[in-house]
């Protein structure tokens, strides 16, 4: 019998490698926005640089949007930042200007 072409595994999500970017998928950093009940939302950011305090980023993300905010630990993910409202717009100015990252690495995600 001959093969059949339509049952090869094929991922349209793969990684072509292709792109010439040195940013892998993990050196990224997103910002998410998850809808909570009603018009309250939160916005969570993943993958701050090493170099950066995460507490210190929370302090910082609070004082100067004037909401709530906590840091939350997730096996797969390492350390979430939590902060209360959609703050995305905010938080990536705020990381492009002062916090010297590159606005290519950054990812907003939401609606």
């Amino acid at each position: 019998m001959s093969d059949i072409q339509n049952l090869q595994s094929y991922d349209p999500f793969a990684d072509l490698g292709d792109s010439g970017d040195t940013i892998e998928q993990k050196d990224y950093i997103h910002i998410r926005i998850q809808q909570r009940n009603g018009r309250k939302t939160l916005t969570t950011i993943q993958g701050l640089p090493k170099t950066f305090d995460q507490k210190r980023m929370l302090k910082i993300f609070k004082k100067d949007f004037a909401c709530n905010g906590t840091l939350v630990e997730d096996e797969e993910l390492g350390q979430v930042i939590q902060l209360q409202g959609d703050q995305r717009t905010k938080v990536h100015t705020l990381l492009t200007s002062e916090g010297g990252i590159d606005k290519k690495q950054i990812k907003i995600h939401g609606f």
